[in-house]
């Protein structure tokens, strides 16, 4: 009786759990569901020497507000910007030409992809439209909340109303985080 209540246990923590994961594929991948399922896409650009990105990846998106937000709104694409994934897009092919698999966790030099979308630094959040062009990339560590706003905003193109700093300072101030975390 106890062996078997230890397991229900188990298997319910195992799907809590699994609940609160973001469904992550490739760049490719992504845009290749957009052909069929228009969404827009959030990638998380990292290195594996990076500690803000691992902070990132446990804080926020271990969220399960942003968890569920990101699976439910998004394609959500992890790109590692010193790795070796080939990347096809807009008719180009990117890699890494300079990569050193023997220097995994420490700087390898930059993805032809990342020097593409002018990632200067790590973490950051690359937000894609329905047609796979950039929307903007998003420097740095975010809290749940913190990226909760520009999850919203992109999702709903509220960003395509916003012209100046002050008009994003009053959204910014009018925005009612709702995401725990």
């Amino acid at each position: 009786m106890k062996k078997t209540i230890i397991t229900i246990f188990v298997a319910m923590f195992t799907l809590i759990a699994a609940a609160q994961e973001i469904k992550w594929v490739t760049l490719n991948e992504a845009l290749e569901l957009q052909k069929t399922t228009p969404k827009k896409i959030m990638m998380d650009v990292y290195t594996n020497w990076c500690g803000p990105c691992k902070m990132l990846d446990k804080n926020t998106f271990q969220n399960e507000d942003v968890a569920n937000y990101v699976n439910e709104h998004y394609y959500a694409v992890k790109f590692n910007g010193e790795g070796n994934d080939a990347v096809s897009y807009k008719d180009n092919n990117f890699a890494n030409p300079n990569y050193n698999p023997g220097n995994a966790n420490r700087r390898n030099s930059p993805h032809d992809f990342a020097r593409y979308l002018q990632i200067s630094a790590y973490p950051t959040v690359v937000f894609f439209d329905e047609k796979g062009d950039v929307i903007t990339p998003l420097r740095g560590y975010q809290t749940p909340t913190q990226l909760e706003l520009y999850l919203k905003m992109f999702k709903n193109d509220d960003h395509k109303t916003i012209t100046s700093q002050e008009e994003f300072n009053t959204y910014y101030n009018n925005f009612n985080a709702e995401f725990k975390g």
